[in-house]
């Protein structure tokens, strides 16, 4: 049983560093453990989604653009830049004209095209905007969206690891390979009672779906036009999954 803590504690440090920019101070094996235990996915995802929620207790003290602005500024600071990065690869790659190889060899351009700052654009945009959209919920229901929608691109992130294949050697073959589709069930298991969040309010799981839905997205792209998953997929799947997440859980209780 030690062990077996031991383990899962450098998985947690291992998936607090490579999800967050939170100090870890990581150790040798960390990494590995972090990859072939999925399910610490999830659990990161809930406390950055925790952590990311503290602007929104402002919600009808401070003034809604202000609390939007904070919920923006606490996503960046927690989980930094790197994985908006493969969002603008992914969006450099999207606009690109030729077959796989053409688009994995735009992947690994470091150059940035104009595919990239639409895509990037595009997406901080729609978290400023679900941030703004959070900032006229009742609080209880704002963190509830915030925590699900976070929660809910990390069992995409997840899921790929465990269902997908990489296009080419690098990140994405050594997220894959270390774990199979008997692995599933353990992210699963984490993510789901966050659905219950807010109940009877379906709120939360509206979110978490739709995170999970987003979050799927560049993973169809990539099979359909990369043939397999990277590292940029990974990055994408987390902004892209959050961001479809705010959005659904913000327009369901607009609708309830």
């Amino acid at each position: 049983m030690t062990d077996r803590l031991r383990a899962f504690g450098r998985a947690l440090r291992g998936g607090t560093a490579f999800l967050t920019r939170l100090p870890t101070g990581t150790r040798e094996g960390d990494w590995e453990a972090f990859v072939s235990r999925p399910s610490v996915f999830p659990l990161v995802g809930s406390v950055v989604g925790g952590l990311a929620a503290l602007p929104l207790l402002a919600v009808g003290v401070l003034p809604a653009p202000t609390v939007a602005f904070g919920y923006l500024l606490a996503i960046g600071l927690l989980t930094g830049i790197h994985h908006l990065d493969g969002v603008a690869d992914l969006g450099d790659a999207a606009v690109v004209h030729g077959d796989a190889d053409r688009r994995r060899e735009v992947l690994k351009d470091t150059t940035t095209g104009v595919g990239a700052l639409f895509a990037v654009a595009v997406v901080v945009a729609g978290l400023a905007l679900a941030g703004l959209g959070l900032a006229a919920l009742p609080v209880g229901v704002a963190v509830a969206v915030a925590v699900a929608a976070e929660v809910g691109a990390k069992l995409g992130m997840a899921l790929l690891a465990c269902l997908g294949t990489a296009s080419h050697e690098g990140f994405g073959s050594r997220v894959t390979g270390a774990v199979g589709p008997s692995s599933v069930a353990s992210p699963v298991a984490v993510a789901l009672p966050v659905a219950l969040l807010g109940w009877p309010s379906p709120v939360a799981a509206v979110t978490l779906g739709g995170a999970l839905v987003g979050a799927c997205l560049p993973w169809w792209w990539a099979r359909r036009n990369l043939g397999g998953v990277s590292g940029d997929v990974f990055g994408a799947a987390n902004e892209i999954g959050r961001l479809v997440g705010l959005h659904a859980g913000v327009i369901a209780w607009t609708l309830s």
